[in-house]
């Protein structure tokens, strides 16, 4: 495969698959001298890992990082300080597979000569042949999406200490849309529905909080670990801290499934995904992204434009569209409805709309970058579809039996926003370079 890597001066690889070993994100570009553990980056894969709620597939991967190069083991001068910060060189973050288990490979065997319709197992059977990683979709699979995750939290902890914000939420799901919500309200309910899950997450307490893995553990003895939590997973499982729907709304002001910042309407969301999934379908919906502290002029004109690079969110599984603030919308403007006028105010630019979404030709505006992607409904569904066998041409009929989701927007989330602050941290890179060139020769 030659188009698993991303950047040019953020630079992420991935590899990996579904039923293979696990997974892993491979990092260039990540500055020294940065305290980062296992448990923050778990802190965000645990928001779009399978099985955590009644909208997601039932598989149970806990999604446990391990970091394995990148930081240093121990202080570089006794006395330091640095152990475990990063040190500049390749950061590689493994993800093992622990809920593989073979009645759910012998599953996928007894369905895979008949490709699945929406689904990339008929294009990726003829493309890589008979050895092609079918197996749960192989690296076709959402869970390849965990490795952008993780290398997207730690390009989000980069931005923020230069202080730029990404964040993301669900705006539509199964045709319920949410209300207007600000993005200073989007940016504190997301932070607090993040703030939920880790809380009730029982991996996130029992792995974690309760110190069975630590940064200052070696691989052998974190992986150790995990070789026990595979047998445990059902049983860590259990230990869930159990909170009733209004109990998380009255303590954390968020509703207890759908990160969507308008309570009602998520509620209504998942109603409607419940409805849908009980006739053997799936529902799809819109995520959005909002970046806020982004510099003017982020971007590299012709063609790395920044909304071209954000663009590129359509490799996301399941993304079918992306529109950059009015987006497709702009097509029933006229030029001065559409264009976002400018004034001056206390010495400050202030603009009167956001219609561009924070990007003028390719540029950042200095405004709030709002992105929108349009997810499809999960293509494996539990209803009789026509499809083929792959190796004889005949016509056959098929209905999933594996494990699936009955809405994917809900996992898309975070995938999206860490996407993006990986787009965001690169081109920073490039802005960062110009800025000291332009002042050096300038001066």
């Amino acid at each position: 495969m030659l188009g698993c890597h991303i950047g040019r001066n953020f630079q992420v690889t991935v590899a990996g698959g579904s039923y293979q070993e696990g997974l892993t994100a491979v990092l260039q570009g990540v500055p020294p001298g940065m305290l980062l553990t296992e448990r923050e980056i778990y802190g965000d894969l645990l928001l779009r890992k399978p099985g955590a709620d009644e909208l997601s597939s039932p598989r149970k991967e806990p999604d446990l990082p391990i970091i394995y190069s990148g930081v240093n083991a121990a202080d570089t001068v006794e006395g330091a300080g640095n152990k475990n910060h990063t040190n500049g060189t390749p950061l590689s973050i493994l993800i093992p597979n622990l809920d593989r288990h073979f009645v759910h490979i012998k599953q996928y065997q007894d369905t895979n000569r008949t490709p699945r319709p929406g689904h990339a197992s008929y294009a990726s059977f003829i493309k890589y042949g008979p050895d092609d990683d079918a197996i749960g979709a192989g690296f076709f699979s959402g869970r390849y999406t965990s490795t952008i995750v993780a290398a997207g939290y730690i390009a989000k902890k980069i931005l923020k200490m230069c202080g730029v914000d990404v964040f993301s939420y669900i705006s539509e799901m199964a045709s319920i849309p949410c209300g207007e919500v600000g993005h200073a309200a989007a940016l504190e309910y997301t932070n607090a529905y993040k703030q939920m899950r880790r809380d009730l997450d029982p991996f996130y307490q029992e792995i974690y909080v309760k110190e069975r893995i630590t940064a200052d553990m070696r691989f052998l003895q974190k992986m150790k670990i995990l070789a026990e939590v595979e047998n445990e997973i059902d049983s860590i499982r259990n230990k869930a801290p159990s909170l009733t729907p209004e109990e998380v709304r009255k303590k954390y002001g968020v509703h207890d499934v759908v990160n969507c910042p308008d309570v009602d309407a998520a509620q209504a969301m998942v109603e409607a995904c419940n409805k849908i999934s009980a006739t053997g379908d799936s529902a799809g919906g819109v995520v959005q992204v909002v970046v806020t502290g982004v510099p003017v002029g982020l971007g590299e004109p012709v063609f790395c434009k920044l909304d071209a690079e954000l663009g590129k969110m359509l490799g996301i599984g399941a993304v079918k569209g992306v529109e950059i603030g009015a987006g497709f919308a702009v097509k029933d403007s006229t030029g001065s409805q559409n264009n976002d006028q400018i004034r001056s105010e206390a010495g400050e630019v202030v603009f009167d709309s956001n219609n561009a979404g924070g990007v003028t030709g390719g540029l950042s505006s200095g405004q709030p970058i709002v992105v929108r992607l349009a997810i499809k409904p999960t293509s494996t569904i539990d209803k009789p579809q026509h499809t083929i066998d792959k190796y004889t041409l005949e016509n056959k009929e098929l209905a999933a039996i594996t494990r699936r989701d009955a809405t994917i927007v809900g996992r898309i989330w975070p995938v999206a926003e860490n996407y993006t602050a990986l787009v965001i941290l690169d081109q920073l890179f490039a802005h960062y370079g110009y800025e000291v060139l332009k002042e050096k020769v300038n001066n």
